[in-house]
């Protein structure tokens, strides 16, 4: 497989450590002689070091097969997060480490997750594109505030601060992209 078909979320081999791509970058040549760069940014599966480099478009990396499987949250505790797959039943923990991209995110019940599985291990997790989640603190809503008006900070039931409109108010439900962290509309 070549480097321009890295995609986030899929687990690459390089130099024998299983890299699961968090992100990727595309830089464009700032010449005509140079090549366009894939700055990909990931963590080593077992290690969980951070992992940074960028390709060249044409050079070849090696996937790792991952079986992709859907998973709801169970609970979390001191031990991690712990999902179960919604076929089999079959119970994963995840270590808090692992997927700290993803907690802000996650909450008890959330569908639409799947666990990344290589040879009976759990890599990490995808999240769905978007999520919903209640509004539990932010400034008073403002009557007079027009939907193009000035954004506020709002902290929701998970922890993570989005900016939003500024009328929304505390208690409302909203929908957050989970690869930018934006508040996209009410739910």
């Amino acid at each position: 497989m070549k480097a321009n078909e890295i995609k986030k979320g899929m687990v690459i081999l390089i130099d024998g450590r299983n890299i699961l791509v968090k992100a990727v970058q595309v830089q464009s040549p700032s010449s005509r002689s140079g090549s366009t760069l894939y700055k990909t940014r990931g963590q080593d599966v077992v290690s969980r070091q951070k992992f940074e480099r960028s390709f060249k478009g044409d050079e070849i990396v090696n996937p790792v097969d991952l079986e992709r499987r859907e998973v709801q949250m169970l609970f979390r505790d001191s031990d991690g997060c712990t999902f179960m797959d919604t076929e089999s039943y079959e119970q994963y923990t995840v270590s808090e480490d692992a997927i700290s991209e993803e907690l802000p995110y996650l909450f008890d019940g959330i569908e639409g997750v799947r666990a990344l599985i290589a040879d009976g291990t759990v890599l990490g997790i995808e999240l769905p594109g978007t999520v919903a989640l209640e509004i539990t603190e932010c400034a008073p809503g403002m009557k007079a505030a027009s939907a193009s008006a000035r954004n506020k900070p709002a902290t929701l039931s998970t922890g993570l601060v989005v900016q939003v409109p500024e009328y929304l108010t505390p208690g409302e439900i909203i929908k957050v992209n989970t690869d930018t962290g934006e508040f996209i509309s009410r739910a």
